[in-house]
C-alpha cells in the first residue's frame, strides 16, 4: 500500500468501527424501549434478555454465523488484519455482528411478559447462528437460494436491511407470538381489546432516541467507506435522509393518532419515528431529503394501522415490533425501485417472500420444538406475579413493592 492508500484504509476502518459502535448502542435503545413498554413486574427479565441475546449473538456469529453468511471458513481461523478491500476484515465482522444482534432484539419485545427466559435464549442460539446467517447469505452474501436463484440477479436491493435485518427479526417474532399466545387479560371473552400500559414512558422515549441516534451508524456505515469525496457525500446524504425519515414518521403517526383516537398518543409517535427509520433503511442513499421525509411519513401512517389491525387479529405484541419492523420493513423494500433503478418490484417482492418464508417457517419449527421439549410459556401464576421474580429472582423497582 502507498501512503495515501494506507491513510484511506485507516480512515475507512475507523469509520466502520465507529458506525458499528453506534449500532451496538442500539442494544441499549431496545433495552430501554422494551423496559418502558412492559409492566414494572417484567422489567428485570426484559433487560436480562437484552443483555444475554446481545452476548449470544456475538458469540454464535463469531463461531459459525459469519462463515455461513459469507461462505468462508471459521472466522476464528481465517482472519487477516490487512484485507484487500477498503477496511480491516475485523471491522467488517464487528459491523456485521451488531446487525445480527439488532435482528434478535426485535424478537425480544414481541414475546415479552409471558415467554420463558431460557426458551428465548435457546432460540437466540439458533436464530443468530443459523437462521439469520443463511438468509443473509442469499442477500448480502450473494449466494443462490438453496442453489436455485440469486436475489441480486432478480433485481433485489436492500441497502442497510429493511428486509434482511428488520423484516427477518419480525418474521421470527411473529412465529413465536403465534405459538405463544396473548398475555392473560389482553383480550376479553366478548372480543374486547384491553390496553396494558407500559410502566415507564420516559424510559421508552429515551430508548427511541437512542435507537434514532444508533441508526445513523446502521445506515451510514452501510455506505462502507468515507475516505474519498464521493463516499463522504454519500454518507452525508444517508445521515440526512435517515434523520428526515424518522422525523416524518413521528409527525405522521402523531397526527393520525390525534385524528383517529382524539389524543396525541406518545407510543404511536415513538413507533412512528422507528417506522420511518425502518422504511428508509432499504434505500437511504438515492431519495431526496423531501422524498425521504415522505417515505418516513408513509411508514408512520402504516405502522399505526398495522398495530391496530394486529390487535384486532388478537396478535399480542406489547411493543409493536412486528408492525414496526415487519410490516414497515416490507414497505421499505417496496419503496426502493421508486428511486433506485437497479432494483425491480418483482425482485423486491421475491426477495421479501424469500426472507419471510425462510425465517418464519424455520422459526416456527424451532419454536415448536422448544414448546414440545421445554415449554415456551411461563405458568399463569408466574405471569400474574411477574416474570421478574419467576425467572430472575429480583424486582426492577423493589422500593415500590410491599415489604415481606
Amino acid at each position: 500500500m502507498n501512503e495515501l492508500t494506507q491513510v484511506q484504509y485507516a480512515l475507512d476502518t475507523f469509520y466502520f468501527l465507529i458506525c458499528g459502535a453506534l449500532v451496538m448502542w442500539m442494544a441499549a435503545g431496545f433495552s430501554m424501549l422494551e423496559a418502558g413498554l412492559v409492566r414494572a413486574k417484567n422489567t428485570t427479565e426484559i433487560l436480562t434478555k437484552n443483555v444475554a441475546l446481545y452476548s449470544i449473538s456475538c458469540t454464535m456469529y463469531l463461531i459459525c454465523g459469519y462463515a455461513i453468511m459469507y461462505d468462508g471458513g471459521l472466522f476464528l481461523t481465517g482472519i487477516t488484519e490487512i484485507g484487500d478491500g477498503y477496511y480491516s476484515p475485523s471491522s467488517d465482522f464487528f459491523f456485521q455482528v451488531v446487525f445480527v444482534a439488532t435482528a434478535m432484539s426485535i424478537i425480544s419485545g414481541a414475546v415479552a411478559e409471558r415467554m420463558k427466559l431460557w426458551a428465548f435464549l435457546v432460540f437466540a442460539v439458533v436464530m443468530t447462528g443459523v437462521i439469520y446467517p443463511l438468509e443473509g447469505s442469499w442477500t448480502w452474501g450473494g449466494q443462490a437460494v438453496f442453489g436455485m436463484y440469486t436475489l441480486g440477479d432478480l433485481g433485489f436491493s436492500d441497502f442497510a436491511g429493511s428486509g434482511i435485518v428488520h423484516m427477518a427479526g419480525a418474521s421470527a417474532a411473529l412465529a413465536g407470538v403465534l405459538l405463544l399466545g396473548a398475555r392473560k387479560g389482553k383480550y376479553g371473552k366478548n372480543g374486547e381489546i384491553n390496553a396494558i400500559p407500559g410502566s415507564n414512558l420516559p424510559l421508552a422515549t429515551l430508548g427511541t432516541f437512542i435507537l434514532w441516534m444508533g441508526w445513523f451508524g446502521f445506515n451510514g456505515g452501510s455506505v462502507l467507506k468515507v475516505a474519498d469525496a464521493e463516499s463522504a457525500n454519500a454518507v452525508a446524504l444517508v445521515f440526512l435522509n435517515t434523520n428526515a425519515a424518522a422525523a416524518g414518521g413521528s409527525i405522521a403517526a402523531l397526527i393520525l393518532a390525534r385524528l383517529w383516537f382524539k389524543k396525541a398518543d406518545l407510543t404511536m409517535a415513538l413507533n412512528g419515528a422507528l417506522a420511518g427509520l425502518v422504511a428508509i433503511t432499504a434505500e437511504p442513499s438515492t431519495p431526496t431529503p423531501l422524498l425521504a421525509t415522505l417515505f418516513g411519513a408513509l411508514g408512520g401512517l402504516v405502522v399505526v394501522f398495522s398495530i391496530v389491525t394486529l390487535d384486532k387479529m388478537k396478535i399480542d405484541d406489547p411493543v409493536g415490533a412486528i408492525s414496526v419492523h415487519g410490516v414497515v420493513g416490507l414497505l421499505g423494500l417496496l419503496l426502493v425501485p421508486f428511486t433506485n433503478d437497479g432494483a425491480t418490484f418483482s425482485g423486491q417482492i421475491i426477495g421479501a417472500l424469500t426472507i419471510f418464508v425462510w425465517v418464519f417457517v424455520a422459526s416456527l419449527v424451532v419454536w415448536g420444538i422448544l414448546k414440545a421439549v421445554m415449554g415456551i410459556r411461563v405458568t399463569e401464576e408466574e405471569e400474574y406475579e411477574g416474570v421478574d421474580i419467576a425467572e430472575c429472582g429480583m424486582d426492577a423497582y423493589p422500593e415500590f413493592t410491599g415489604s415481606k
